[in-house]
């Protein structure tokens, strides 16, 4: 199954590009901007691999997929058995060859990066996701006999799906309960359609579905049944909270509640779950078309707000960071698909108020200038403010991206749940085990905002304790080093 072209011929071969919809194109529809592989293209990767005795690339995945395997695969055309072997480690392989920052973990590590483009994993990821999909054929990994232990999840998000497909692997029945009408947290009601189909959320579900997972939605943990009850009533030997950090943070400024200004979570929300982008339903957001909107922050979820008004009917759509674009945390392919879509960068600028016409409504953003200092705790030069250096932007809608705290409503209704400072939930960073017995906490809701794929890391550390401790019940948990 080796790759029999010899080293240097596969140096020669070019990374294979992404096929895109053209931007004055896919600025007007929330159809997917990215097109995926054809087979040729996927295969003719593929043999770009250099097959290393010693893959660096798994090393960088926070999920540790055997990297040289699944590609190694591709290369023989097992495109299904590729997709099995992505799913022994990562079982949403279809949405993290859309989302994931590869460039930054597994095709930074690629040693081919060194001298040239690295191997285009997380195309390569995405390809034998979607030939799966699109087949209608599952590459499904072996599970394990029945155990008789029952595990709940709380939240269906990156996180709890990755501990999900572990535990229903290892024998285990789980239940993921969900509090909105749909699942998917954070991949269904906060990345917009163009960038993650909301089709693709729902296979990857069903797939997670077919192994054994049971899913319940409209549940409220703690308000519809509490983590006690869970435990005691209901028969759990073993409960993982992973509901995310869906509380949005603001700017706390003058202007803030005034009609037009949303926050990224709930703007993202009303599009997604609420339809925003289609004309048919009734219009669950400010109606922006032929006006001008701002977004406000620097990260993912900013690109998908300022990305998300362009197509809903803005005239000018800008982005307003108080740092330079070298220091902003998006990903770099999100930065040039929104400068190409006509998005407009105004940096080194920071709200202090928004201001409203006579009518009540917002009509501009007071901004003023920013300087760079010193770095800051995140390593990026901290931005201060220039006094006598305010103008005003004239805007009819704002979206506020400035990340998100933890929603206390699980740890409110669970005494015993100890807390940080901040609010989330306090779990030993290696166990993930909390001050309750038998209750764990990965993702967001432990660590605060970071990728879809570092929760899934996280959610699949905290699986493998419930294991150990479904296993030999010591509490707490002691994994080994």
């Amino acid at each position: 199954m080796s790759n029999t072209l010899p080293p240097k011929e596969r140096l020669k071969i070019p990374r294979q590009p992404m096929p895109e919809q053209e931007p004055h194109e896919r600025r007007h529809n929330f159809l997917e901007v990215n097109q995926g592989l054809t087979v040729l293209g996927a295969t003719t990767e593929a043999l770009r691999c250099l097959e290393c005795a010693k893959p660096q690339c798994s090393d960088g995945c926070p999920v540790h997929v055997k990297i040289r395997e699944f590609v190694q695969l591709v290369t023989a055309g097992e495109f299904l058995k590729a997709a099995a072997k992505i799913r022994e480690d990562n079982v949403l392989p279809a949405i993290t060859g859309r989302v994931c920052p590869q460039e930054t973990q597994c095709e930074g590590c690629c040693i081919l990066g060194k001298k040239q483009e690295p191997l285009a994993i997380g195309y390569l990821e995405r390809f034998v996701a979607d030939y799966e999909r699109e087949h209608g054929q599952l590459g499904l990994p072996e599970r394990q006999p029945p155990t008789g232990k029952k595990v709940a999840i709380v939240g269906s998000g990156p996180a709890g799906l990755s501990a999900a497909g572990d535990l229903i692997r290892a024998g285990h029945d789980v239940t993921v309960f969900e509090a909105l009408h749909e699942l998917g947290g954070v991949l269904i009601y906060g990345i917009p359609e163009f960038r993650l189909p909301k089709e693709i959320v729902r296979h990857e579900i069903e797939v997670l579905r077919q192994m054994g997972i049971r899913f319940e939605t409209n549940v409220v943990i703690g308000k519809t049944v509490t983590i006690d009850e869970l435990m005691n009533d209901e028969g759990f030997d073993a409960v993982l909270v992973a509901t995310g950090a869906g509380l949005p943070k603001f700017l706390g400024v003058p202007g803030e509640n005034l009609p037009g200004v949303y926050s990224a979570n709930e703007f993202l929300t009303r599009v997604n779950l609420m339809h925003a982008n289609d004309p048919t339903y009734d219009e669950p957001v400010f109606d922006c078309r032929g006006r001008d909107v701002a977004v406000i922050g620097g990260g993912n979820t900013a690109m998908d707000a300022v990305r998300t008004a362009l197509r809903l009917g803005a005239r000018k759509a800008y982005l307003v960071y108080r740092r330079t674009e070298k220091e902003m945390p998006a990903r770099a392919e999100e930065l040039k698909h929104a400068k190409q879509e006509g998005v407009e960068l105004i940096c080194l600028a920071n709200p202090v108020a928004f201001r409203e016409d006579e009518k009540g409504n917002l009509c501009a953003i007071r901004l003023q200038r920013m300087e760079l200092g010193e770095p800051d705790a995140s390593g990026r030069a901290s931005p201060r403010p220039i006094p006598g250096s305010e103008f005003d932007l004239p805007v009819a809608m704002a979206v506020v991206a400035l990340g998100t705290s933890a929603n206390p409503l699980v740890q409110a209704s669970t005494p015993d749940l100890g807390t940080d400072r901040r609010g989330y939930i306090a779990a030993d960073p290696t166990s993930l085990c909390t001050s309750k017995r038998g209750v764990f906490a990965a993702g967001d809701i432990v660590t605060g905002s970071a990728t879809v794929i570092l929760a899934m890391a996280a959610g699949r550390r905290a699986a493998a304790s419930i294991l150990r401790y479904l296993e030999d019940g010591q509490w707490p948990v002691v994994l080994p080093a």
